[in-house]
């Protein structure tokens, strides 16, 4: 059972919070929420979506479409899917949304990966951070 508000407001609670794992490292903001539509009618939240591509979905415009645009060509396959956290996965709503897991065992943003490769990495003692 996730601990959560009651009601969860999905643009107050969920949508642009920042995401942690359970080591309490950030793993990035709440772009977008997949939602599904339950028997009774009521929609369930069945996961947060997170990475460039979907932000710049939901932003549209001009800057939306350019960020999707960067994010898909950074990305290994040349349509991929957003990126799914299962809801399952959460382990609180607050301030912030708490997962269960680690963020080794979930899927990096390609912008993220490129920018860790190509920018992060040519500093000298950037492979040393956290020691």
């Amino acid at each position: 059972m996730t601990d959560q508000p009651d009601p969860l407001y999905l643009d107050f609670h969920l949508l642009d919070r920042q995401i942690m794992d359970s080591q309490e490292r950030m793993v990035g903001n709440v772009d977008d929420l997949e939602l599904t539509l339950r028997e009774d009618g009521r929609l369930q939240v069945t996961a947060l979506l997170v990475g460039q591509q979907v932000l710049g979905d939901r932003i549209g415009g001009r800057l939306g479409r350019w960020m999707s645009a960067v994010a898909r060509r950074l990305a290994p396959d040349p349509d991929p899917p957003p990126i799914r956290i299962p809801y399952d996965l959460v382990a609180s709503v607050g301030s912030e949304i708490t997962l269960r897991v680690p963020a080794d065992l979930l899927v990096e943003p390609p912008l993220e990966g490129w920018l860790r490769q190509h920018l992060i990495g040519r500093i000298p003692g950037a492979d040393h951070a956290g020691q």
